[in-house]
């Protein structure tokens, strides 16, 4: 079977759930034997990744499209939906519903088509009006002409009216656990004494909270947040001029290996104050490593089935500088690590989702060829 995935911006080690999605599962796919295609974006790509034409038996082809928020999704997509009804795979999977604009295209061509609903973008406050209005087009496309869709998280699965869905969660593999620590000396931090966030600078992650509620507090940890921005915006540069005004607040960049692993393994409390999510790669991965979590209550963190105390008000600051000094004081009690970990390895299994969603791909095939 010969499958095409459009809507990554590419990987390996490339910023973005997707991409971080896609990098996990495609190999595993590749090695039960289907052909797959990835088609990356340019723009996104250093030298050393442009060279990688292969990653674990994934075939890579790299495309030009502009580096803007707003159009480089839509022209990469249909781009990439053009080069498909050339190949003629068997099955072309689309990320997302930005990048699913093409689907009628595809529709055309009589391709079989799976679509993975990562989150309602239009919700997230990056985009503005017309954006949103596009954006809602590529999900009515989505319920209209996708063969199957794929839904990372119950809640939307629940919200969309449509046969042939079906719901496989984000995954996580086995995390790197290291006693490491060159790195966090390197940034000035010490096992222990700091606050984690994993995150891009785009408002639905409610950095901005969390930097006001850590300024608040009179205590001697760090907070780390390890991420950067996919385009520089007022935000963005708003979120480096806070962090700037605060010696305790370190800003990381986008870091990946074993800084990543570092940084996992030795914090004291994972922050994820989000105000939109579809189902959050950050926080699976911060509960594999077996830390103590604290995440806004949306749907998609209360999908997930924490302890109630690890939520707070989302967008209430008093309440989460209050969460932070609670937990910041308590160790994580070693019956509710072991209880996170079993969670992550039953519900959260990457070789369980690529065994479902080869399932998907091959009822989408068995049905087009009647």
């Amino acid at each position: 079977m010969v499958v095409n995935v459009i809507g990554t911006r590419g990987f390996p080690n490339i910023q973005g759930g997707v991409e971080k999605h896609c990098e996990s599962l495609y190999p595993l796919i590749a090695a039960r034997g289907l052909q797959v295609k990835v088609f990356r974006r340019l723009a996104y790509l250093n030298r050393e990744q442009r060279r990688i034409k292969f990653f674990h038996k994934v075939k890579f082809h790299d495309l030009w499209t502009l580096r803007n928020k707003n159009f480089e999704a839509i022209i990469h997509s249909f781009l990439a939906a053009i080069i498909c009804l050339i190949d003629r795979p068997d099955i072309v999977h689309i990320h997302n519903i930005g990048p699913s604009l093409v689907l009628p295209l595809l529709k055309l061509g009589r391709l079989p088509t799976v679509v993975t609903y990562h989150s309602p973008n239009y919700e997230h406050s990056k985009w503005g009006w017309i954006a949103c209005k596009i954006l809602k087009i590529g999900e009515l496309f989505v319920i209209r002409w996708a063969d199957q869709i794929i839904f990372v998280s119950k809640v939307q699965a629940e919200r969309i009216n449509k046969r042939n869905k079906v719901y496989i969660p984000n995954g996580v593999h086995a995390p790197k656990l290291t006693t490491n620590i060159d790195y966090l000396l390197k940034i000035g931090v010490k096992p222990n004494q700091y606050i984690l966030a994993v995150a891009r600078f785009v408002p639905e992650k409610g950095l901005d909270d969390l930097i006001k509620a850590f300024k608040a507090m009179s205590c001697n940890y760090k907070l780390l947040i390890a991420g950067d921005a996919d385009h520089e915006t007022n935000y963005s540069k708003n979120l480096r001029q806070m962090a700037q005004t605060d010696k305790r607040i370190i800003l990381t960049g986008y870091i990946t290996g074993d800084p990543l692993d570092q940084v996992y393994s030795h914090a004291r409390l994972f922050v994820l104050p989000s105000h939109n999510e579809g189902l959050p790669l950050a926080l699976l991965e911060a509960m594999s490593y077996g830390l103590s979590v604290l995440v806004s209550d949306i749907a998609a963190h209360r999908e997930i089935g924490l302890d109630s105390r690890r939520y707070f008000r989302c967008g209430d600051i008093d309440d989460l500088r209050a969460k932070m000094e609670f937990f910041l004081d308590k160790e994580l009690p070693d019956e509710e690590k072991q209880k996170m970990r079993r969670q992550i390895e039953e519900k959260y299994n990457w070789d369980k989702i690529a065994e479902q969603t080869i399932e998907v791909y091959q009822r989408v095939v068995n049905r087009n060829s009647r």
